[in-house]
């Protein structure tokens, strides 16, 4: 069974520029039995257009929660456990995004789509991008 979590880049490259998702993963998606996005998503989306970070992004900005489902996503869940070990994991990485996408990928033993290799220094955590 195929679970995927996208990471924040994965998701808007799937509504910005697919070929930017390498052909194996894109594979891997159309097959998978569930793939989620976390609402830590919008906020780090909205987050970045506000600040001029990621201007190509704003038009997904107030689409995000029409997108979800339309796309073949479902909404994780962002709940008290997955804060607490956001904020508790033995992790030097201290972007609070990440963090909080790795716990959400650990306790929904999720499979975390990503090419951020930062997520490959926590231990356990499953991750793809090449496939």
């Amino acid at each position: 069974m195929s679970r995927f979590l996208l990471d924040t880049h994965a998701w808007a490259f799937l509504h910005l520029d697919r070929s930017r998702i390498p052909t194996g993963m894109m594979q891997e998606l159309e097959t998978a039995d569930a793939i989620f996005i976390s609402p830590i998503s919008a906020f780090e989306i909205a987050q970045k257009v506000r600040v001029g970070k990621w201007p190509e992004a704003a038009h997904l900005v107030g689409r995000f929660p029409d997108l979800i489902g339309r796309d073949g996503t479902q909404e994780a869940p962002v709940t008290a456990a997955i804060a607490l070990l956001a904020g508790q994991m033995d992790w030097p990485h201290r972007d609070p995004f990440d963090r909080f996408l790795a716990a959400t990928a650990e306790l929904d033993d999720l499979t975390l789509v990503t090419m951020d290799r930062v997520f490959a220094t926590r231990p356990g955590l499953r991750t793809a991008w090449e496939s």
